[in-house]
């Protein structure tokens, strides 16, 4: 059950029931702040938890990936390459589960917690040194006129008028806290619809999306699991029925006539040593090498990396070969190798830095006055429909169309020029140093301008208890009803609106403008309480939802006040236009329709029907 609500015009009185009202707010926001604390408590816990898990198995998993198979032979069969990516494969699953667990558990602080906290020390603390500001004044003023009070009448004149002045500065400071702790309350309990419950929505929302992500990734590795456990006994299988054989080879390679024979086929190899000469001396290098007699290719593998560079394999063409003498050097079992010498090229890479710079726009002062000149007369239709065509030609599908805000500046630039009593409704739309945003502000800066909303004051409270109607058939039909009741400027002015607005939200996967969203920037646009209190403050969700019933239901809500007005008429008709109803398709063609019998009214005056 809802609270009453506190209005500002009650601090003035301060009466028991608004001391009572204020008591129920108090406790509810006492309530508020211990449930935030159990959250954060409890949502701390989770996430750690989930920290702590999650940072287990991707140890698991890098353990799982680090490791290779090593197989023998140079190829391997479709099996064992199975086999040996299949380490990898779980450490790829694993880390592809835990990198998105990571992320969340990365995001929860931001997504969960934090807002959550600021929330409790921005908005409840706020409320809290409001209360005792409030409270510290109310002391002080009841305190002053108790004394005030029981002042003699004996006193000085000057110094009852001192007490009176007394009193009053204490009466103000106590209506200006008690206003706006009132003020701070109303914020709280509406910000925390959204402040409160957003956070926990988006954190279990990332919970979930976990979830079925993990569902999603365990079914696509269901037939590479299914496809490995085939590899798996087929290398079993294979296993067993060789191990015999190779036992046997492994015995006749150990015989002595076996290692000869082998030597016999074997190219020269072995490993020599190199000298080689630098600037403080010389020094012998250790080198495997392979010598192919047919092409006479001396293969050089270093087997020593004492140098500074990196030494890779050598592949010289030999020219001659000559033992040295053993009185030349001091080594033995020496010879000299004379080889073709090569020159080994190598290109460099090119990178070209470009640099941009960004420049400001000169900012123009010229501030508007002319609010009260906005009006809904033949000015005002041709503004509107210019602003309409160039933003469904140049911005229709630009994200956060109407969401966006344009400068101040250039706003009323545009405003001054378009409105300008000289030359008024001259201005030129299309020129290059316009924007959308700033159309789009200048349109609703026209339409909040208005000196009545464009749905009038007088049907304001009509179509709030509409919106808060339980049936939705109810709801529809009765804002729809309502909007007939607007004058005839308003209501053209309404319809081209809502087209325009049901245009852009057919875009919505480009704009990312729903009816809903539209709703939310049209409805403080078009309607507006003829007294701004809180009561009236809180109803403004309501005339988003009367602006995004006109623009889902547009069709719909067309088509039955057509019906309506027909059976209301209660007359046969002569078509001499054949209709199909496809109402869409008729763009504001007023058909005249005689009136042929049984017409109930006196007179039988011809219906006008406009069409769109």
């Amino acid at each position: 059950m809802g609270h009453p609500t506190l209005e500002f015009s009650d601090c003035y009185l301060d009466s028991p029931d608004f001391r009572e009202n204020l008591k129920c707010y108090e406790q509810e926001l006492e309530r508020t702040s211990k449930f935030l604390k159990e959250v954060i408590k409890d949502g701390n816990s989770v996430i750690n938890a989930i920290k702590a898990y999650s940072v287990a198995v991707q140890k698991f998993s890098q353990t799982l990936g680090v490791f290779q198979f090593d197989f023998i032979g140079d190829s391997l069969t479709d099996d064992e390459i199975n086999i040996a990516q299949s380490f990898q494969e779980f450490s790829g699953l694993l880390q592809e589960v835990e990198h998105d667990r990571m992320m969340l558990v990365q995001n929860a602080s931001d997504l969960l917690i934090k807002p959550l906290e600021k929330f409790r020390k921005e908005q409840l603390g706020a409320t809290k040194e409001k209360r005792k500001k409030f409270e510290k004044e109310s002391e002080k003023y009841y305190s002053q006129l108790d004394k005030h009070l029981n002042l003699s009448s004996k006193k000085k004149e000057t110094q009852l008028q001192e007490a009176d002045e007394l009193l009053e500065k204490e009466r103000v400071n106590f209506y200006e806290s008690s206003v706006e702790y009132v003020y701070q309350i109303h914020q709280v309990q509406d910000r925390k619809k959204f402040d409160v419950v957003e956070p926990v929505l988006a954190f279990l929302q990332s919970i979930v999306t976990l979830n079925n992500l993990t569902v999603e990734m365990t079914q696509d590795f269901m037939p590479y699991k299914q496809e490995l456990q085939l590899s798996l006994q087929n290398t079993r299988n294979h296993y067993e029925s060789t191990c015999e054989e190779i036992e046997e080879l492994m015995n006749r390679m150990k015989h002595r006539s076996q290692i000869e024979k082998m030597q016999s086929f074997l190219p020269m190899e072995g490993y020599l040593y190199c000298q080689e000469k630098w600037a403080l001396g010389m020094s012998w290098v250790k080198y495997y090498c392979k010598y192919h007699k047919e092409d006479k290719v001396l293969v050089m593998i270093p087997c020593e990396q004492k140098t500074t560079t990196k030494q890779g394999l050598m592949q010289l063409t030999l020219i001659t070969c000559h033992r040295r003498k053993t009185d030349s050097i001091d080594k033995r079992f020496c010879f000299d190798v004379e080889t073709i010498e090569r020159l080994a090229l190598s290109e460099g890479d090119r990178k070209l830095w470009m640099e941009a710079m960004d420049g400001k726009e000169p900012i123009y002062h010229s501030p508007i006055h002319k609010q009260a000149e906005m009006e809904l007369n033949e000015i005002g239709f041709k503004f509107v429909r210019k602003c309409i065509n160039y933003i469904e030609t140049k911005g229709a599908k630009q994200e956060g169309v109407y969401r966006t805000v344009g400068s101040n500046i250039q706003v009323q630039k545009l405003l001054n020029a378009f409105f300008d009593s000289a030359n008024p409704g001259d201005d030129d739309l299309h020129r290059s140093d316009l924007d959308v945003k700033t159309v789009t502000s200048a349109l609703k800066f026209y339409l909040r301008s208005l000196s009545e909303p464009l749905m009038t004051h007088g049907l304001h409270r009509e179509l709030i208890c509409a919106a808060k109607s339980d049936n939705l058939d109810f709801r529809i039909s009765e804002i729809h009803s309502l909007t007939y009741k607007l004058p005839e400027k308003n209501r053209e002015m309404l319809e081209m609106l809502i087209k325009h607005l049901v245009n852009l939200c057919s875009l919505s996967k480009e704009n990312l403008m729903t009816p809903s969203n539209m709703a939310v920037i049209f409805g403080p646009t078009l309607m507006r309480a003829q007294e701004e209190t809180v009561a009236a403050m809180l109803d403004i969700k309501f005339q988003s939802i009367v602006v995004e019933i006109l623009i889902e239901e547009h069709k719909k809500v067309r088509r039955s006040s057509l019906e309506e007005c027909m059976d209301w008429v209660g007359v046969n008709y002569i078509f001499k236009l054949q209709l199909h109803f496809q109402l869409s398709t008729f763009d504001y063609n007023s058909i005249m329709i005689l009136p042929e019998i049984n017409n109930p009214m006196k007179h039988n005056p011809p219906l006008v029907l406009a069409f769109r």
